[in-house]
């Protein structure tokens, strides 16, 4: 899972929502509760922003290495679309390359592996991640019952 580092301090009667890991994200809840789900909401806007403006997104941390503070999960959806992203800039691939290398015909379906409020399916979403080389692999800790 992916999770953004959130900083809420008072302000005027509210709770004012800043991410030292994104600029541009200010947001704001009457409740310390509504200013972390507004502040996730906020570094959802500031990932889909730099995805279309080709800018590059703050690698998220795992559980395990959120310690002391206020913490946001991002969905996902997000997380994989936005990792499938940064691995094809890393890559130096544009979309053009990304969809010549999936043999996908229309640029439409490539374009929505991008949007953040599209519900791209699993199976398009797998297929991205082998064509860049990094195959998606899930680790879900189970535990027998005892």
């Amino acid at each position: 899972m992916a999770w953004y580092k959130l900083a809420i301090q008072p302000d005027d009667g509210v709770w004012l929502v800043t991410s030292p890991d994104f600029e541009e994200v200010v947001s704001y809840g009457q409740t310390q509760e509504e200013a972390c789900r507004n502040g996730r909401n906020a570094i959802e806007e500031a990932i889909a922003g730099r995805i279309a403006d080709g800018e590059s997104i703050p690698l998220p941390l795992s559980e395990n290495e959120c310690n002391g503070g206020r913490y946001v999960e991002v969905p996902m959806m997000v997380h994989l679309k936005s990792a499938i992203y940064m691995i094809m800039r890393e890559k130096g691939w544009t979309r053009a390359d990304l969809q010549r290398a999936l043999g996908w015909p229309h640029r439409e379906q490539i374009d929505r592996l991008f949007r953040l409020d599209h519900q791209t399916k699993l199976d398009a979403i797998e297929d991205a991640f082998k064509a860049l080389g990094v195959p998606l692999s899930v680790n879900i800790p189970f535990h027998k019952a005892a």
